[in-house]
């Protein structure tokens, strides 16, 4: 890791991904130079049991911007991006997966729109042409109607994990299992602009998807009413200090 401050940070949570690793240290450094700033890359081993960890050492022997950061055990990917968002230094933090679903050249185009129509904290990548197979894009477009109806939101794609945001927008931000899924949602709560736009989607460059339908279904219902809950019971308020009189 270099001494200097990264402008940008990129969060990557990584699971048993020993087939995607090497292609997307690759990858995601073609991706980043045209940025023309400092970076780094977060990349949160959650608990690999497969050859993921020496993979991912020999990148840092050879990428200096990569840090990686292994979780004791696999939490999931709402406590890898938490891992990853309290360990980003820069004052821009972009987010895509391990499996190359997401294209890392997707993010120097992101970036100039955190500065577009007046300014946005948040980018949230919209995958309106995904490839995946007929059954997973029926269960997305599902679960979004649902999850818009119930937490009154309009993104159509919450739980994608292409974004980026200004740092401001995470840090301080706690966390709970299954909460990678409303990322927008919770960053609007805050009082954030976010702008939702199309992005490129893949189909899975090696292996299989690590979290399916069956732990998916039940637990992100119950997240979504307590997301509900927390929007309206949020506290929204400003307040001053008074100077002291003369």
């Amino acid at each position: 890791m270099t001494d200097e401050k990264p402008y940008l940070s990129l969060v990557i949570p990584c699971y048993n991904e020993q087939e995607s690793v090497p292609t997307l240290l690759t990858r995601v450094s073609t991706a980043l130079a045209p940025v023309g700033r400092p970076f780094e890359v977060v990349l949160v081993d959650d608990g690999s049991t497969d050859d993921t960890p020496r993979l991912l050492a020999e990148g840092m022997r050879q990428y200096p911007w990569l840090r990686v950061l292994r979780m004791a055990r696999n939490g999931g990917q709402s406590a890898a991006f938490e891992a990853g968002f309290a360990a980003a230094r820069g004052d821009v933090i972009a987010t895509i997966d391990a499996d190359l679903q997401n294209d890392p050249e997707e993010i120097p185009r992101l970036l100039p729109l955190l500065d577009s129509d007046g300014g946005y904290d948040m980018i949230t990548g919209w995958r309106k042409d995904r490839q995946d197979t007929n059954f997973r894009r029926w269960q997305s477009r599902q679960a979004n109607r649902i999850r818009n109806w119930i937490s009154q939101d309009t993104i159509n794609d919450s739980a994608s994990s292409l974004k980026v945001y200004r740092a401001h927008a995470l840090k301080g931000l706690k966390l709970f299992n299954g909460s990678h899924r409303f990322f927008p949602a919770l960053v609007k709560m805050r009082g954030y602009r976010v702008l939702e736009t199309p992005v490129k989607h893949s189909a899975r460059f090696a292996g299989t998807a690590k979290y399916g339908f069956s732990n998916r279904a039940l637990r992100a219902f119950i997240d979504l009413i307590g997301v509900r809950w927390m929007k309206e019971r949020y506290l929204r308020y400003e307040a001053a200090e008074m100077r002291r009189p003369d």
